[in-house]
């Protein structure tokens, strides 16, 4: 009998963890910051955590502008290169940490000008130019909410996200407004304010918008920070959910703790450090990480336009030598494809500490990567919820290829399991498998999800919060990754609810019902696949898969279309009439069908 595709390569997957690469050994200056993981861990408190940030002048708080930008450019780091700049089209421009405050300090005015206020959001839609991190440090500054979003997105995701948030003002270019914005300026009453970005500053008048660059340049580069209560809101990050509209995490200021001691302790910061973070900044992983917590640790940045192409990123690596780089699977996959061969045309020596985050690295991964670079890649979790890293392979530890390793200092994990009675309990068996946990109180915890109190009462239960992962954890506390609880697709490292990708395909007139499936991809990890019922009249074809795929992708985007679309006679149902969308991953990977005592009767499969 042949075995299941996904049974083989877990069988397969399983013997490649079982490998250990051994922690590096480093003396001296470049030793790793977390030296002795247990000697840390007795020893931490995020009060000692706090202390390592300067906090507002005269006691006024806490404000994650100050400790990025403002505390650095009044001393010694003034000068100092904060974010280097490489365009698309190979242009090159470097900021310093005194032009930051400038810079911050004019878009801080900009809003006030505009009458934004204390709490109000600020959305941001941009692909990675220098003006989305002066936009997203002068937001914060002002004590004003920044939600970034990402410019790959159709206007259906937009729209809504804009709206969930009630934007007040939306920065974007020219090019993206014309495409994205406009067609939707109607269903946006609550937007007040739209500045645009002109690429190659040639912004012509455009109605209803300012211009970006005319306005900061009318705008005073003196702006005093007021007082910011480390609770007040900063961020507002939107993940996708099994049903309904997407959810809108916020994070408060005092995140900024959790943004730098995990940069210390997780991604091993060290002075002079050039980092690189490849992520966009319409993710978490690209505001925490990609702006935040290399600013606070007062290292350079590297932030490239372009899109990802191998030869492009190793000339990068090369070029600007950067110390630490912190990547996605999916990338590293892909980099993979392209052979070890191209990498060893460039010289890499720089690189002294590698990461990755999205979802899980897949054991092959990291040992490919210490053949490549003669470093392993060290994976870690976290989430959007979770605001910072939370789980992660340290430079001091054995790295063991697949797993997410083992919990930061000051952050209590474990594996729970669901009681008949609704509460959970701890399961303390080695290799047990379970929901992954975490007792609350870090300082980049989500306070809410956006208006939607009972979704967030739903995330804890008996002193934990909830996160939806399905994992293990072994006899040495590593915690190994299994899979969602839920239905979200975990694509390229983006989160995909299938409800709003089967409500845009519901839209198109040939479709009567739909159901969206995350469907195993050696690159990507899971990819997007629709199944869909066709209405009377309508009959699958080449050409109707064609426009289905075309539609849901000027609908929604190329991050969360679906790549394969499969036309069916029907779906299969509870009695209750909830899709059973396992069902249907269960027979496209070959895996047992499970329980399906609850099916709805006359369930045909197509």
């Amino acid at each position: 009998m042949k075995m299941p595709i996904a049974l083989a390569e877990e069988r397969r997957e399983s013997s490649l963890s079982s490998k250990v690469i051994p922690k590096a050994r480093r003396e001296g200056p470049g030793a790793p910051n977390l030296a002795d993981y247990d000697q840390a861990r007795r020893e931490f408190s995020w009060e000692r955590a706090r202390r390592e940030l300067d906090g507002l002048p005269g006691g006024g708080g806490l404000n994650i502008c100050h400790e990025a930008v403002d505390r650095h450019a009044a001393g010694p780091l003034r000068d100092h290169l904060a974010i280097r700049w490489l365009g698309k089209n190979g242009e090159i421009s470097g900021t310093t940490y005194g032009q930051l405050l400038r810079l911050t300090s004019r878009f801080a005015n900009l809003l006030r000008s505009l009458g934004v206020a204390k709490g109000d959001r600020v959305f941001v839609l941009a692909g990675r130019i220098p003006e989305l991190y002066i936009a997203a440090l002068g937001t914060l500054k002002h004590r004003v909410v920044f939600c970034p979003l990402f410019s790959a997105f159709g206007p259906e995701p937009i729209r809504a996200r804009l709206a969930i948030g009630r934007a007040k003002v939306l920065v974007t270019t020219q090019s993206l407004y014309e495409r994205k914005i406009k067609p939707l300026r109607a269903q946006l009453p609550f937007l007040e304010h739209i500045i645009l970005i002109g690429e190659g500053h040639q912004t012509a008048d455009v109605p209803g918008t300012m211009d970006y660059s005319r306005s900061m340049a009318e705008a005073s580069d003196s702006y005093t920070i007021e007082p910011t209560d480390p609770e007040d809101a900063a961020l507002l990050h939107f993940t996708s959910g099994t049903t309904g509209t997407p959810k809108g995490a916020l994070h408060v200021h005092e995140a900024v703790v959790a943004h730098h001691i995990t940069g210390k302790l997780a991604l091993d910061f060290h002075p002079n450090d050039i980092f690189w973070c490849t992520a966009d900044p319409g993710w978490v992983t690209g505001t925490s990480y990609g702006i935040i917590a290399p600013l606070t640790s007062g290292i350079t940045s590297i932030v490239d336009e372009g899109d990802f192409d191998p030869a492009r990123w190793y000339e990068i690596l090369q070029s600007h030598k950067v110390t630490v780089w912190y990547s996605a699977p999916t990338a590293i996959r892909m980099l993979m494809k392209a052979g070890t061969d191209l990498v060893h045309r460039y010289d890499l020596r720089s690189l002294r500490f590698l990461s990755s985050v999205g979802e899980p690295l897949n054991s092959e991964a990291v040992l490919w990567s210490q053949e490549a670079f003669g470093l392993p890649f060290h994976d870690n979790w976290w989430q959007t919820e979770t605001g910072g890293i939370m789980i992660a392979n340290f430079a001091s530890m054995d790295v063991r290829p697949g797993s997410m390793g083992r919990p930061l200092p000051g952050i209590e994990a474990a594996i729970v399991r669901e009681k008949e009675d609704g509460s959970v309990e701890e399961i303390r068996e080695p290799g047990a498998e379970g929901e992954l946990a975490l007792r609350p109180g870090w300082p980049s915890m989500f306070r809410a999800y956006w208006e939607d109190s009972a979704r967030y009462k739903k995330c804890f239960a008996g002193g934990f919060y909830l996160t939806g992962d399905l994992a293990r954890q072994d006899g040495d506390g590593y915690f190994w990754f299994v899979g969602r609880k839920d239905d979200v697709i975990k694509t390229s490292g983006h989160l995909v609810g299938p409800f709003e990708v089967e409500s845009a395909l519901l839209e198109h007139k040939a479709v009567a019902e739909s159901a969206v499936i995350g469907k195993p991809d050696p690159v990507a990890l899971e990819i997007v696949k629709a199944f869909v019922v066709l209405r009377a009249g309508f009959q699958p074809g080449e050409e109707l898969l064609r426009e289905l795929l075309g539609f849901a992708r000027t609908r929604l985007g190329a991050a969360i279309a679906p790549r394969e679309i499969e036309f069916v006679n029907s779906l299969p149902r509870t009695r209750s009439g909830k899709i059973m969308r396992r069902l249907l991953k269960a027979r496209e990977l070959g895996l047992p069908e499970g329980d399906i005592s609850t099916l709805e009767a006359g369930y045909v499969h197509g």
